[in-house]
């Protein structure tokens, strides 16, 4: 699809923040998830690459939330794609952590970042 709603979350892992990156297209189908140790703006350049190496091609319209390291990556990343920043219009991602939130308590919370990045790109297309 031509359109990408992207969200961070925090997970906290043995007392320390990490933000699981999730990108969702249009349909709500997971495209890719990454998890970081910061949500500035190189984590959020990292996290563009791993979606324009996976997908192939860049969208047409970007969806976000108004963190603003997503508008300083995609400057540089990305310069002709679209980007809106609404609070309404990001919730096709914000739901999508929803079902991560349950099997994370599940599991008695991620015990490493690693073992979440697996168990979340496994588990994710299901």
């Amino acid at each position: 699809m031509d359109k990408w709603h992207l969200d961070e979350v925090v997970v906290t892992i043995k007392g320390e923040q990490f933000y699981l990156w999730r990108a969702v297209d249009a349909d709500g189908q997971v495209i890719a998830i990454l998890m970081q140790r910061r949500s500035n703006k190189g984590a959020a350049k990292k996290f563009f690459r791993k979606l324009l190496k996976g997908t192939g091609f860049a969208p047409r319209v970007m969806v976000t939330d108004k963190l603003r390291s997503y508008g300083a990556a995609k400057k540089e990343l990305m310069p002709s794609v679209e980007h809106r920043q609404h609070r309404g219009l990001n919730n096709r991602a914000e739901n999508s952590h929803r079902p991560t939130r349950t099997r994370e308590r599940r599991m008695g919370r991620f015990k490493s970042p690693g073992g979440a990045q697996r168990f979340l790109s496994a588990f994710e297309p299901i």
